[in-house]
């Protein structure tokens, strides 16, 4: 059939030139013909080459590309943190089906995307134990109720976290304790638990939990090694530690952390700081180490950690309560100084008007200390904070934390349940500070392949124009901001990575659309080029 076709059509055209061929001779026209250079096609399944027609004046085709002044997209980190020991957020029970967690985990992906957050910090490793596959550490009591026990029908949870969140455009962050190794509400330490397996570098403490020894080189390298695993086999986007690393008094009630026999090893190799100064100094040796780690593996993922929010008592002048420094031995300040952290989060669970610990100075005071100019969002008590009016205070915190951090604005609330639990917190949140979606700040001292410019196509499609736009890179891309221009007004919309096209109403409140642009942003935040069309 289609050789029929072809036939037809050069029969066609010989009839064609030999009528023409007769109508110049009959005007005695001169002017020899063009010559034909191009080769007959004999492919006759090659496709037909498609019909370019000019745009209609009006229409969503009429349209040219040009540069302009597109509005500042809205930055600003607004996570939670998703606690999985002793079942505080997820899962809810150690009992649940595999369709009961995953259910569980969506309505909590499902709340923060509809409420303009942009981040979830998943715990994944509270107690030397995972909530993934792990070739290094047993499957968590907390998922299935036994310790090394996989969940049936087996499943990645974090994978499928990190795949759910992406969906919805908000950042996954894996929050693992560096050196809990069981945790007192989580079964009985059996032949499969670290506590049992890594017993040369474990101790027990007087509350019935097991702590790694941070001094022991052994502990260091294991939870390298965990942390390594992770960041290569997995698509996160950031690794967080909480404040555990020495562990509070309370837990061993009062008495001195039992690390004797590597105090002593320290001693006996002519080793001379204080007891103190060498916890702290192998603390701060673990934190440089994990952060360089991290970003040889992958560079785009990024470290943060969220200590105490106290450094010492008097920093700044008039407050008080416990010391990390003398208590946990972390010197957080040094990490923020040294920047070896690319955010950090002081746990600022005070009220504004708290006398001791008033929330503004202890932030100021912490952003005074950020001389490498790293990410500070702290986190705040969302959940239990002491006051009459929590989600009015919640509120006041982050107008607070905009004033001081400015561009680099940011909080993780504490935890997800604070979100969920007070029927006042998200409408407050939504209707005031989260009115709009923000992306996250840019981390400009992590080094990033530029994004190549997209490339956007308009067609009219009635009453919108629909809107698509493709890069060469797309691997590179999270999320694109799309720029609509309605009488002269720039509006911007942030879209996840797989919406590719878009209606636009050809007119939104009585004003017409005359422009679009479109933006590619990286897993860092940061922008491509733009491609903009006026639409005439």
């Amino acid at each position: 059939m289609r050789m029929n076709k072809l036939k037809l059509i050069v029969l066609l055209g010989v009839f064609a030139s030999y009528s023409t061929s007769c109508s110049v001779q009959n005007n005695v026209t001169k002017t020899p013909p063009a010559k034909n250079t191009t080769k007959p096609n004999t492919n006759t399944t090659q496709p037909k080459p498609s019909v370019v027609t000019k745009p209609t004046t009006g229409t969503a085709q009429a349209e040219e590309t040009f540069r302009t002044n597109l509005p500042e997209i809205k930055r600003e980190f607004r996570g939670a943190w998703i606690a999985s020991v002793a079942n505080i957020n997820w899962p809810s029970r150690n009992d649940l089906t595999v369709e009961q967690q995953k259910a569980e985990a969506i309505n909590m992906l499902d709340m923060l995307k509809n409420n303009n957050f942009n981040a979830a910090i998943f715990q994944i490793r509270p107690s030397a134990d995972a909530l993934y596959t792990s070739n290094i550490e047993p499957w968590s009591y907390f998922l299935t109720g036994e310790t090394g026990r996989a969940p049936y029908p087996n499943y990645d949870p974090l994978q499928f976290w990190i795949e759910e969140a992406h969906k919805r455009g908000l950042e996954l962050h894996v929050w693992l304790n560096p050196y809990r190794a069981h945790h007192t509400n989580g079964g009985s330490v059996t032949k499969l638990s670290m506590a049992n397996t890594l017993s040369d570098i474990v101790v027990r403490l007087k509350n019935g939990m097991y702590w790694f020894d941070p001094a022991n080189p052994k502990t260091q390298g294991h939870v390298s090694n965990v942390v390594k695993d992770i960041v290569k086999r997995y698509d996160i986007d950031a690794i967080h530690f909480d404040d555990y690393f020495y562990p509070y008094a309370t837990y061993n009630k009062g008495a001195d952390f039992p690390d004797y026999a590597s105090w002593n090893t320290y001693v006996s190799n002519g080793g001379s700081l204080s007891r103190a100064d060498w916890r702290r100094d192998n603390v701060n040796k673990f934190v440089e180490r994990i952060y360089k780690e991290i970003h040889a593996e992958k560079n785009n993922v990024r470290f943060g950690i969220s200590p105490f929010g106290i450094w010492k008592p008097g920093y700044p002048a008039g407050v008080v309560g416990s010391s990390q420094y003398d208590e946990l031995y972390a010197d957080a300040k040094l990490w923020l100084n040294k920047g070896w952290i690319d955010y950090f989060s002081p746990q600022l669970y005070w009220p504004i008007d708290s006398k001791g610990q008033a929330f503004e100075s202890l932030l100021t005071w912490w952003q005074s200390e950020n001389t490498m100019k790293r990410h500070l969002w702290p986190g705040l008590n969302t959940v239990e904070i002491k006051v009459s009016d929590r989600p009015t205070e919640i509120k006041n915190q982050i107008e607070i934390s905009r004033k001081i951090l400015k561009n680099d604005a940011g909080e993780i609330h504490w935890s997800i349940a604070g979100l969920t639990k007070n029927p006042g917190m998200l409408p407050t949140l939504k209707s005031g500070p989260y009115n709009e979606k923000a992306l996250i700040p840019k981390s400009p001292w992590i080094k990033a392949v530029p994004l190549q410019t997209p490339t956007l196509f308009i067609t009219d499609n009635g009453s919108s124009a629909q809107v698509s736009w493709s890069t060469k890179n797309v691997a590179d891309v999270f999320q694109w901001v799309l720029f609509t221009q309605y009488n002269g007004e720039w509006q911007t919309e942030i879209l996840t990575l797989d919406t590719l096209s878009k209606d636009v109403p050809k007119s939104k409140d009585g004003k017409k659309l005359n422009g679009v642009a479109i933006k590619a942003i990286d897993r860092l935040g940061n922008e491509s080029d733009y491609m903009a069309k006026k639409i005439r």
